[in-house]
């Protein structure tokens, strides 16, 4: 008759910021040595065999020499990565009779050969897992506790070494060796803000360009994309860099899921909390289609989009992008989310964010104006233009045109960022009171259909100027809803109560780039 040992303790898989709590079950039985891992791992999760082997024999336990059998439920579930090793262990070692058994703690984080417990990406989402399906009690490396400790209701024990989890759950194990001195690994760092600058970007120090500064404000009043084009030097990077400034904070649950992204990018230093600001990426325009939107082997990890996510994406020289990249951004433009799928797992992440495009007027930048200067030929310049899609400009609400500033436009101050942020807090404030009861928050996720509903609350004269621009073909369905959007946050930023044909004129001329010609709205 065989003997055997059963042993059992849970874990987190995520997928996305999708987070599941998975059984970790392990069998000791007569047999040939064996240790097999089932449950659908992939290959780092495969990997776990050795290191979970080796951590158990430097804590000073035996490793039993048995067939051991490690059980991963559901067995659909797709499982990835290092976080498993905690559970596995404490699972193998309950089944072997090295451990007690019992306990509801959930176990996660990555073993080293010598025992050690190495911090994971992704602690923070697996940890509001756990807490939103009733598994407060849970043990993650020590390095990782002060994010795992952000999640409300958590009950989190840090542990810097197999032996310490060991002897938390009443077993015996060797002393545990002192740690190295040496700094602790830092998170990767995020993409640099875009202005060079080290302190916070005050929009004060935007020379000029008023007309500009009112389009960013209204953009981020109402959450619209907004497209620049002008001559290099303009000021085009410097206003995109202080849109977040005007941007109001997250609330706690935004903050929780923003940051839950970063934590899965590994670009979330928890010493600094929770962030309650809206995050603000600006790739590089080589950056490749997996950087933007997401990706890599197994299941696959957030790109720029989603760490944009209820923030600013911001993409200087924007037709340098190469065209594939920029309209794999359509999605989350039209939905708010990326999903990404593989032949292993489908993974969905947030990217609900402001997209601000910038662009030259040629490839030289100097075909502004008379472009007298330019040595771009039309072939060229046509070329460069039709880099940005007419799909993907579409869903941009608003376009304008940056030129060099005079001195008389020079010597006019601007505001400075925390009085049109304030503005900015009132407009949003009206629309949510507007919107109460929907699933939006601001005029630029609004969809069509439901403002075409409800064009009873807007003044008739702006519904028969929209249908004379429908019926001249200088306006497309989808434009008209988007002009509908800018009219209405027009009308938040100046107090009133619906829109008006002055608001009407403003978002279509902000919506055309200036083609309209405001004399004749």
């Amino acid at each position: 008759m065989s003997r055997q040992g059963l042993g059992s303790t849970m874990a987190v898989s995520l997928v996305g910021l999708q987070g599941d709590i998975v059984g970790v079950e392990a069998q000791v039985s007569d047999g040939l040595p064996q240790f097999r891992i089932v449950g659908l791992p992939d290959t780092t999760l495969a990997e776990a065999r050795d290191r979970v082997r080796a951590a158990i024999q430097s804590t000073g336990l035996t490793w039993a020499l048995r067939r051991i059998t490690v059980g991963l439920t559901p067995a659909e579930l797709p499982k990835s990565g290092s976080i498993f090793d905690l559970a596995i262990a404490v699972a193998v070692l309950r089944a072997q009779g090295s451990l007690p058994g019992g306990g509801e703690h959930v176990h996660l984080g990555e073993l080293g050969l010598d025992g050690a417990l190495h911090p994971v990406r992704g602690i923070l989402p697996a940890v509001a897992a756990a807490v939103a399906r009733g598994r407060p009690r849970i043990v993650v490396p020590a390095a990782n506790r002060a994010e795992a400790e952000l999640v409300p209701g958590a009950r989190v024990v840090g542990a810097g070494h197999l032996a310490e989890v060991v002897r938390l759950h009443g077993g015996r194990a060797d002393d545990a060796p002192a740690p190295p001195v040496a700094a602790a690994p830092a998170p990767l760092a995020p993409a640099a803000p875009a202005g060079g600058l080290a302190g916070p970007a005050d929009l004060a120090d935007v020379v000029g360009q008023h007309e500009a500064r009112a389009a960013l404000e209204i953009a981020a009043a109402g959450g619209h994309h907004l497209f620049m084009s002008g001559p290099p030097g303009t000021g085009k990077t410097m206003l995109a860099a202080r849109l977040p400034g005007l941007l109001p904070d997250l609330s706690e649950a935004q903050a929780i899921e923003v940051t839950g992204i970063h934590s899965m990018s590994g670009t979330f230093d928890p010493a600094r909390g929770l962030l309650r600001r809206p995050p603000f990426e600006a790739p590089h325009h080589s950056a490749t289609m997996a950087s933007i939107v997401g990706g890599g082997s197994g299941i696959p990890r957030p790109g720029s989009a989603s760490r944009a996510h209820l923030g600013v994406l911001f993409l200087d020289e924007s037709p340098e992008f190469a065209p594939h990249v920029l309209d794999s951004l359509r999605q989350p433009l039209e939905h708010g989310e990326l999903v990404l799928q593989r032949s292993y797992a489908s993974a969905r992440y947030p990217a609900r964010f402001q997209l601000v495009l910038a662009a030259n007027p040629c490839p030289c930048g100097k075909g502004s104006g008379k472009g007298i200067d330019c040595t771009c030929s039309a072939q060229v310049r046509r070329r460069y233009e039709n880099r940005l899609s007419g799909p993907l400009l579409d869903r941009v609400d608003i376009r304008v045109t940056v030129g060099r500033i005079t001195r008389v436009e020079a010597a006019r101050a601007g505001e400075d960022t925390a009085t049109v942020a304030a503005r900015v807090r009132r407009a949003r404030h009206r629309q949510r009171e507007r919107l109460a009861g929907t699933p939006w928050g601001t005029n630029g996720e609004v969809p069509g259909p439901w403002l075409r509903e409800r064009t009873g609350q807007v003044a008739p004269d702006c519904l028969r100027l929209l249908e004379r621009q429908l019926d001249q073909g200088r306006l497309s369905l989808r434009g008209i809803d988007r002009v509908l959007r800018l009219a209405w946050t027009v009308a938040d930023l100046a107090g009133a109560e619906r829109p008006r044909v002055d608001h009407l004129g403003t978002a279509l001329v902000l919506r055309s780039g200036g083609e309209h010609d405001p004399a004749r709205i």
